[in-house]
């Protein structure tokens, strides 16, 4: 099943809605853009504005999976779409998985797969029963009128459904990533717009997305852009030296405090409190003890997962024999 749609001829198209908004923000939220469409899709204004929504936390296997998907796009393809998996709460989206969908656009026609959306979608309820459909994302820097066909298709299959916007081909010189929502205006019995509005953006991530991306970090510094994994122990002492290098930061900085040289900071001071009312008071002693206990159990862990992997090689070689 594919649904097409064309953006209305060259009359419907000269259809120009004068649109008067005024929106009072008390709590600086900040100046941001609104897009309105007409319902032929022409773009006929565009506003600067405050807005008000939930927050849009974004996971960087989504990002990941994004770029994947547009270096993978058929030949002649400008840009890919697909669709957004995720949790949604009170006051925020929580982006957490995709899958691109398979899509043909021209200048006149726009055609989207949405079988195929479909059954990509009972697949992963399969795996992931509570993540559920919460829009829809596109590579590129503006939203265009094609977006409109593409984003009333996603309004029947969730509740005010969120576009996300990725410039992978980094047209302003880095990949903005924005987050709209949509909204029907317009004169009773008249022409229909559709207004988006963007949303704030957040990052947020897992701990092991967060093993990820630091290795993702690290291969900006290597000629080859590879890097490997690092063994348990090499991560350990990375994490120790970056607690070393941070607490001697602090330590400078309070001797700085103390001799005059810096003006205090409260907001400083009890985030320093805080972090100290956290230490348990323990003997250097007792901490030493309990360290290489730890350590100790760290080193039996990877001797027996090592053991393991080892046994499981040599039964493979003895069952060739």
């Amino acid at each position: 099943m594919v649904a097409t749609g064309e953006p209305g001829s060259a009359e419907e198209s000269s259809i120009i809605i004068s649109i008067i908004i005024i929106i009072c923000a008390s709590d600086g939220v900040g100046q941001v853009a609104l897009y309105v469409f007409t319902e032929a899709g022409d773009l006929s204004s565009f506003f600067k504005m405050s807005v008000f929504g939930p927050v849009v936390k974004i996971h960087p296997v989504v990002l990941a999976s994004i770029c994947d998907s547009y270096e993978r796009r058929n030949e002649g393809a400008s840009r890919v779409i697909g669709t957004l998996l995720g949790t949604i709460d009170k006051h925020s989206i929580e982006v957490t998985n995709c899958f691109s969908v398979p899509h043909n656009e021209s200048e006149d026609e726009v055609a989207v797969d949405m079988e195929f959306a479909k059954n990509m979608y009972e697949l992963h309820k399969r795996v992931s029963p509570t993540e559920v459909i919460i829009g829809w994302y596109a590579t590129g820097f503006d939203i265009t009128e094609h977006s409109v066909l593409i984003h009333e298709y996603y309004s029947r299959e969730a509740s005010n459904p969120i576009h996300l916007t990725v410039d992978s081909a980094l047209q302003s010189g880095k990949m903005n990533i924005r987050a709209y929502v949509s909204a029907q205006m317009g004169v009773p019995g008249k022409t229909v717009g559709v207004m988006f509005t963007p949303l704030t953006v957040k990052y947020v991530y897992y701990d092991t997305e967060r093993i990820g991306v630091d290795l993702l970090q690290r291969t900006r510094v290597t000629p080859s852009r590879t890097k490997g994994l690092t063994s348990d122990l090499s991560q350990v002492a990375g994490s120790a030296a970056r607690v070393q290098d941070m607490l001697t930061t602090v330590l400078a900085y309070i001797e700085d405090v103390l001799s005059g040289k810096v003006t205090a900071d409260n907001s400083v001071g009890r985030f320093l409190m805080d972090l100290v009312n956290k230490v348990p008071t323990i003997s250097a002693e007792d901490f030493e003890n309990m360290l290489n206990s730890n350590i100790n159990d760290l080193l039996m862990v990877t001797y027996l997962s090592n053991l393991t992997q080892a046994q499981i090689a040599l039964n493979e070689k003895l069952v060739l024999l």
